[in-house]
């Protein structure tokens, strides 16, 4: 089946949800469209993600909201009501999409119980969850893939940011039973060499689970 679509999210804010994006848009010459960016907006997501690839188109942002915050407060700030029917799909030219959520699975974009993980839904894209190492992850990655199962959202499988932590990473694999599609180390300096490094590296596992 061909992949049109996928997404990226994260068991939190400052997981490498980025960085990885950037690495799985690379391995699979996808366009990049992260839909909302609160804060930061001289050096956004979208910026990191053109300035780190090489032949990725990275489309505009829908909301761009000028306090690093929840999108839910940030657009309040920004006196702006973000709605559901606000995310139609960008077109590209012939390219699957990528697609970078804000935060995690739950995080508000307003203050009617419009969340991220709707979004998923309406979509209908695979999701790829990363989760980075350090006390208190297990339960935060966990968390996260219990309420894309409660969701019945599709979800590809996982990476993880950081050095191999066997006992950790094997206890959500087995809890959960979700994939594990890679491993993304930590690097001195995130560059574009890198992100070819890692794309090239974690490409044809990346083609084979979504061919």
């Amino acid at each position: 089946m061909e992949l049109k679509g996928l997404v990226i999210t994260g068991i939190g804010t400052d997981v490498g949800k980025t960085v990885v994006s950037a690495i799985v848009a690379q391995a699979l010459e996808m366009d990049y469209w992260k839909p909302v960016q609160a804060g930061d907006l001289d050096n956004s997501d979208t910026k990191k993600v053109a300035r780190l690839t090489h032949g990725i188109n990275c489309l505009t942002e829908r909301y761009r909201l000028t306090v690093p915050a929840s999108p839910h407060y940030a657009a309040k700030h920004d006196e702006l009501t973000i709605s559901p029917n606000d995310f139609q799909l960008p077109s590209t030219d012939d390219r699957p999409l990528l697609i970078e959520g804000a935060g995690g699975v739950l995080v508000p974009f307003n203050d009617q119980g419009f969340v991220f993980a709707d979004l998923m839904l309406q979509w209908k894209f695979p999701v790829i969850v990363v989760s980075r190492h350090y006390l208190g992850s297990i339960n935060h990655t966990l968390l996260t893939l219990e309420v894309l199962k409660s969701r019945k959202i599709n979800v590809a499988g996982i990476v993880f940011v950081g050095d191999e932590n066997s006992a950790t990473e094997s206890i959500i694999l087995l809890n959960s039973g979700v994939r594990f599609i890679a491993r993304i180390p930590l690097a001195d300096e995130v560059n574009q060499q890198f992100i070819q490094e890692q794309a090239q590296r974690i490409a044809s596992t990346l083609k084979v689970i979504f061919s």
